[in-house]
């Protein structure tokens, strides 16, 4: 995990023990840092909530109640403490033509039923899945996340009046300067208020949050979509739901495993994964487009400010109703530039700097290297994290392949006492190392009988049972016999099962 870490306040970024709302209860200090924590989370959620909002073509405003209900929510029911989940890019991508398609009633049913069906990938146990992840992608994934937060920002940088860059580099210095002071307050909550201030007071016109979209001035309101409850409606929002539903899920989960990883406390993914469904349910009843983990935000949540529990996550969803519906004036005036400045200390606190050590990657096999910069690649090319760990996956499993495969070697022996030749077959037998095992050995030139010895070796799929099938019958067609002897247990009732019965061709 990244080496370069912002401080936080009262709490270290690695080495945590598992802090519960009890605890944070008995201690005021850790209670100030979860309560700070879940202001500046709920800043942070406004503009990510109404752009991706506009990404997905619906009103701002049902993309801020998502944020809402999506943090309350998964902050109760999430198994993953400090993470947040709200309006995220990635499912706003992915429901965004049933919108354009069938209106918004049909997105909302669209959310519904992809929470459904979350809660039930939860109880099957998906998450368990997450175990095929392998390191060299979640680097990936990290390292492509810094980056996507960072290009997020540059659309704020660009055509703004000047006064915007030297607010940016204010803010940048305020969230990395003042921890090496204080940690008394989060730096980011301090570098908004000072920039909206001077803003506000100097009359200096840059773009504001407000500029970013109407925000609301009432509470959500609770009710069920207007579609037709028929097979007709199904067809139409299934295979939305399903792919908002596995996208969601695994960009959650990885999230939740980099939480886990920076605070070293472990989490619940079972219930995370019914978690995000109940939220995203529960969102779409209240009207909202739905969501996921919002990985920036978990980041600031996490990271900059400290947050350890469900009470930073449930605050972050409270401040910001009440930012937007209470106090949506005054929200309005803070200068975008300030929330760019923290999503850049964000980036950089996100970045694992040591995977690009010269050192590290004279170190690293290069297999690993390529999954980690496959991964980086198409998550930047794709804007996608979700596609990006997919292919990651695969490129892992590739290599892995033709890594093992490599170590797979036959090495043959004569007895002269007995006129026995005997085969030692070393390494793991799978169906990229055992397609070469029938041209291992000489069929004409062996004696009558000879032995495969596979102390040294597993069979692991029906690939080499049919292997040895086509060795043994080679040799029975020039009346010579084979005796495979060393079997483990589990290779031996796998050969056995399988031997005659599968094609050798």
């Amino acid at each position: 995990m990244p080496r370069f870490r912002l401080p936080t306040p009262g709490s270290a970024v690695s080495g945590d023990h598992q802090v519960t709302v009890l605890d944070a209860l008995r201690s005021p200090r850790r209670l100030r840092t979860e309560v700070f924590a879940g202001m500046v989370v709920g800043l942070a959620l406004i503009p990510e909530a109404i752009s991706f909002s506009i990404l997905a073509g619906v009103d701002p405003r049902v993309g801020l109640f998502a944020a809402f209900t999506m943090a309350v929510s998964i902050a109760i029911l999430g198994g993953r403490p400090a993470m947040v989940s709200g309006a995220a890019g990635s499912t706003a991508l992915v429901v965004a033509p049933v919108l354009h398609a069938h209106g918004l009633d049909y997105l909302i049913a669209t959310v519904i039923l992809a929470g459904v069906l979350q809660v039930v990938f939860g109880v099957l146990g998906v998450a368990k899945l997450m175990r095929f992840v392998p390191r060299s992608v979640m680097v990936g994934f990290v390292n492509a996340l810094a980056i996507l937060i960072f290009l997020a920002q540059v659309p704020h940088m660009l055509h703004v009046p000047w006064p915007v860059y030297p607010l940016i580099a204010v803010g940048v210095f305020i969230v990395w300067g003042l921890p090496k002071l204080t940690t008394a307050v989060p730096a980011p909550l301090v570098a908004v208020i000072l920039l909206s201030a001077f803003t506000i007071f100097s009359h200096t016109k840059v773009p504001t949050v407000g500029d970013e979209g109407k925000l609301p001035d009432s509470l959500p309101g609770f009710g069920f979509p207007h579609v037709p409850l028929t097979v007709d409606t199904l067809k139409i929002i299934a295979p939305y739901a399903l792919a908002m539903a596995l996208v969601g899920l695994l960009e959650s989960l990885m999230t939740a495993k980099l939480v886990d990883d920076i605070t070293d406390s472990p989490s619940n993914k079972t219930r995370e994964s019914w978690g995000q469904g109940g939220a995203n349910i529960i969102t779409g009843l209240f009207g909202g487009m739905g969501g996921c983990a919002m990985i920036g935000q978990t980041m600031i949540n996490v990271k900059v400010s400290g947050g350890r529990t469900r009470i930073s996550t449930f605050l972050a969803g409270i401040f910001l109703l009440i930012l937007v519906v209470g106090l949506s004036h005054l929200l309005g005036e803070i200068p975008m530039a300030a929330l760019v400045a923290i999503m850049i200390m964000v980036s950089a606190a996100t970045f694992d700097w040591h995977s690009i050590r010269p050192a590290t990657l004279r170190r690293m096999p290069r297999s690993e290297t390529l999954v980690m910069v496959v991964t980086v690649a198409v998550v930047v090319v794709t804007n996608d994290l979700a596609i990006g760990v997919v292919v990651g996956v695969l490129t892992a499993m590739v290599a892995f392949a033709r890594r093992v495969a490599h170590f797979t070697r036959v090495v043959p022996a004569d007895d002269p006492g007995t006129g026995v030749r005997t085969y030692t077959v070393r390494g793991e037998l799978f169906f990229a190392s055992s397609n070469d095992l029938v041209y291992q050995f000489d069929y004409a030139g062996d004696p009558d009988h000879i032995v495969i010895d596979m102390t040294e070796s597993h069979i692991w799929d029906a690939s080499t049972v049919a292997a040895l099938d086509a060795v043994t019958t080679k040799y029975g067609r020039k009346g010579k016999t084979v005796e495979i002897v060393g079997l483990n247990p589990a290779s031996t009732d796998r050969h056995h099962r399988l031997a005659g019965h599968v094609p050798s061709n």
